[in-house]
């Protein structure tokens, strides 16, 4: 009785020191997650994609507030253009997403030369494609702008800005290509600095132009495109020095390496990047619908509405940058094999972004009507934008989870249930509720932005149970390894 009175004592201290053990591996582990390398490396990648995001997100308010001082119709008339010109870039997301997602493994692979390949390869395609997509934008402007619902006091001024907008669009495209080539290798710091120096520069060409300020000639609407077409032409200038002069990245090429086209890899970029470019065409397409939905409501009420959207920038901004953050780190982490690794980067990355996405909302709600009146003197207007504003905070948590969540997906080049997600919450929801809603229940400009939460819900949710499945990080062992030159 004695011994096993000992034996079961001993059986009871073993699992006692088992226990101290292992809650305290659980709690160096936690400690070390929040204080070295991965907590680091999260901020490290977003904080310049946030910077970046955020500036350019401000620097488009700024832009649609100085063209919002000339009159609503001229706030609608470059409200009208920004759907198409998005669509005709969604392209540009097949080719991006599939950059920085090879662009990552093969970082997490050590595989740097591989990676070079790729960029290659990518501002080869992108120049091809910025092409083609500013010309079909040049040509056809006129009747896109009529397909948007524009009336005949915006549709002139409408034309002539998307034109000289279009005819930039291979700068924009080199320019992504480049972004999504060094964002894939973990350096935000490089894209923040070249982006944001150019919209500074765009921000005071507005100025120059808009209102005719040092000589140059008062062009209105038309000198708000010129100045924003000059400044996609100097980050692309500076994108390239980087690149190919600078040494100040890994990511570092040649004016005498091989630019053929090699088939594997840009079956490999758009087997991946392709689903992402049609999750961008069901995006963009869905936001025309919705516009011309709501562009029957009037002048006024879709002045309110692109106010709101533009403001909306600045809450997509911080969960994007989150999606960056997740798509290097989680692509990184399975290039080098690290599945669980992957995992707790986006576990982190999610809680991140539902934290500062709840503040943001809570400004929103709180400073609503102020934020408005940036915009316009038009009480009314200011008014509608501001009750938008307050429906965009409720939506902001399901914004955040998606946007960081894809991000992470893509980064295993899991790019279909994204775009399963953005199917059923623009098309079902957003497009069609909001039709419901704005032209059946008569519910105005609120109905359409209650059809937006919506959307946004619906989406996190898809997103947020492909997650939690974990089949995403076996997707990149499915898909065959292409061959590098």
């Amino acid at each position: 009785m004695v011994v096993m009175r000992k034996l079961r004592s001993n059986k009871f201290l073993e699992e006692d020191i088992l226990k101290h053990i292992g809650l305290k591996q659980r709690l160096e582990n936690r400690f070390t997650f929040h204080s070295n390398p991965m907590w680091q490396e999260i901020i490290q990648i977003t904080w310049p994609a946030f910077i970046e995001l955020v500036m350019s997100t401000l620097f488009g308010m700024v832009d649609m507030m100085m063209v919002g001082r000339l009159s609503p119709a001229a706030i609608a008339a470059v409200g009208l253009t920004n759907q198409p010109v998005r669509l005709l870039m969604a392209i540009f997301a097949a080719v991006n997403i599939g950059t920085t997602t090879l662009v990552a493994w093969n970082i997490g692979a050590k595989n740097l030369k591989n990676a070079r390949s790729v960029t290659r390869q990518i501002l080869v395609i992108n120049t091809i494609l910025g092409i083609i997509m500013g010309a079909l934008g040049v040509l056809s402007a006129r009747p896109i702008i009529r397909f948007m619902g524009a009336k005949p006091d915006t549709i002139d001024t409408a034309t002539l800005y998307f034109q000289i907008v279009a005819s930039g669009l291979i700068f924009q495209a080199v320019t992504m290509g480049i972004t999504a080539s060094l964002r894939g290798a973990g350096e935000t710091k490089i894209p923040m600095l070249y982006n944001v120096g150019s919209n500074l520069l765009n921000v005071f060409g507005n100025y120059v132009l808009i209102y005719g300020k040092f000589g140059f000639p008062q062009l209105g609407v038309a000198g708000a495109a010129i100045s924003t077409t000059c400044s996609m032409l100097i980050a692309c200038l500076i994108g390239l020095y980087v690149i190919y002069f600078s040494r100040q990245s890994k990511i570092t090429l040649k004016f005498k390496d091989d630019y053929r086209l090699n088939p594997d890899i840009v079956k490999k970029v758009f087997s991946i990047g392709l689903p992402a470019a049609m999750e961008q065409f069901v995006l963009q397409s869905g936001l025309i619908l919705f516009a011309r939905t709501v562009s029957s409501l009037g002048t006024s009420s879709f002045a309110a509405h692109q106010i709101g959207l533009n403001i909306s920038g600045l809450s997509f901004s911080p969960s994007m940058a989150f999606g960056v953050a997740a798509t290097t780190l989680v692509g990184q982490s399975l290039g080098a094999n690290e599945e669980d690794k992957a995992e707790r980067y986006a576990q982190v990355i999610h809680k991140l972004a539902i934290s500062v996405s709840g503040f943001i909302g809570l400004m929103y709600f709180l400073f609503s009507h102020q934020l408005a009146h940036l915009y316009t003197s038009d009480f009314a207007v200011a008014a509608m934008a501001g009750t938008v504003l307050k429906i965009l905070a409720l939506g902001l948590p399901g914004q955040s989870t998606q946007l960081s969540l894809s991000g992470a997906l893509r980064g295993a080049g899991d790019t279909m249930y994204p775009l399963y997600a953005s199917m059923l919450g623009i098309w079902v929801f957003r497009v069609f509720m909001a039709y419901v809603f704005v032209v059946i229940f008569h519910w105005g400009l609120i109905g359409a932005w209650i059809a937006f939460a919506l959307d946004q819900y619906t989406r996190s949710l898809v997103i947020y149970f492909r997650f939690r499945s974990g089949k995403w990080k076996n997707i990149r062992s499915r898909v065959e390894k292409p061959k590098f030159s």
